[in-house]
């Protein structure tokens, strides 16, 4: 049995801003209402008529990750993207970073696990290499939030949440150390799975030709939901559980940790997290001040910026854990 170790990160977010108080131009909210809700102050969302998709940010930070990895892209046998917004219904955006990266006839597989995505794929990936069957496989995580929101007042409760952006990670071979992926987790609750969601199209209840027929301006069906205090009760509950699972399964403790990098999701969940266990400012990474929610590439972004700023050394402990629609959640311990 092999181990994983990542080798290389990137992140890539779209060039435009858009704060706070730029949304209060769009809808009926302020600056104030959303710091005090989410910790958001500002989004990064992909300008019209922009070239940056799902699959293309994810090249750019695919790119970055591949060339601090130092390896070439051919030495890439495997990609694992995970997704809630690809560019089309199908295929995947996997496939077509193959076609970009020009990486001949390797697999792709797409992940639709939503703000777990990245946690789900990066596990794949793990026991892939530890069973020796790829020796580098690049994991994704991307998403384009704003060319599907409401931003209107209807829509503000879920709008002001979300931005776009993408981060990438190369999980490469090494032989079987106490160092690299430890252990990962992970779980779902179907129970809950309208609670946050998007239901058009919705192709196992409505027929195309239906929904073209209908033509109905006002179906919010194409809009996410979400009831925000289920979910947010909820992820306060899954992200203490499955941080813990992971840390006893590997008999570490609270204290192992050197740094917490949760999803973000909301800025209150990480510091009431933080809170319950007891760890300091240094412990816990959080940049959803700038970024926002960005789904599957929030970890990924995230765990690179905060190794692009020094706060990952070699042989700390990296706990990753998710939480979001499904419901599914899960984590991973890392030893740097």
């Amino acid at each position: 049995m092999y181990s994983s170790k990542i080798s290389g990160l990137g992140r890539y977010v779209p060039d435009n801003i858009v704060t706070n108080d730029d949304l209060s131009k769009m809808m009926d909210t302020n600056d104030a209402w959303i710091q005090e809700r989410t910790g958001i102050k500002e989004r990064r969302w992909v300008q019209e008529g922009s070239d940056d998709t799902t699959a293309s940010m994810g090249v750019k930070a695919a790119k970055i990750a591949i060339e601090r990895a130092s390896i070439d892209k051919e030495d890439i046998d495997f990609i694992v993207f995970a997704t809630l917004s690809p560019d089309y219904y199908f295929p995947g955006p996997g496939v077509m970073v193959q076609k970009a990266l020009g990486l001949k006839t390797v697999g792709a597989l797409d992940v639709r696990n939503q703000c777990s995505g990245f946690v789900y794929a990066l596990s794949v990936a793990d026991n892939y290499i530890k069973t020796g069957m790829y020796k580098n496989i690049l994991v994704i995580g991307s998403e384009l939030h704003s060319h599907g929101l409401d931003k209107t007042t209807r829509g503000r409760g879920v709008s002001v949440i979300f931005g776009d952006g993408a981060g990438a990670a190369v999980l490469s071979r090494a032989e079987a150390t106490s160092k690299g992926i430890l252990s990962t987790h992970l779980h779902s609750e179907g129970e809950f799975a309208e609670e946050l969601i998007v239901k058009a199209p919705g192709m196992g209840t409505r027929w195309v030709t239906d929904i073209l027929e209908e033509d109905d301006p006002n179906d919010e069906s194409y809009f996410p939901y979400m009831n925000g205090q289920f979910v947010f009760k909820n992820a306060l509950v899954r992200f203490s559980e499955v941080i813990m699972e992971g840390l006893q399964t590997n008999q570490l403790a609270v204290g192992d940790i050197d740094i917490l990098i949760p999803h973000q999701a909301n800025l209150r969940i990480s510091q009431f997290i933080q809170k319950k266990f007891e760890l300091g400012d240094d412990q816990v990474f959080n940049n959803i001040q700038k970024y926002g929610n960005t789904t599957a590439a929030s970890i990924p972004i995230a765990l690179t910026e905060a190794w692009e700023a020094g706060k990952i050394k070699e042989g700390d402990l990296v706990v990753l854990a998710a939480f979001g629609s499904g419901f599914t959640w899960g984590s991973v311990i890392i030893r740097w």
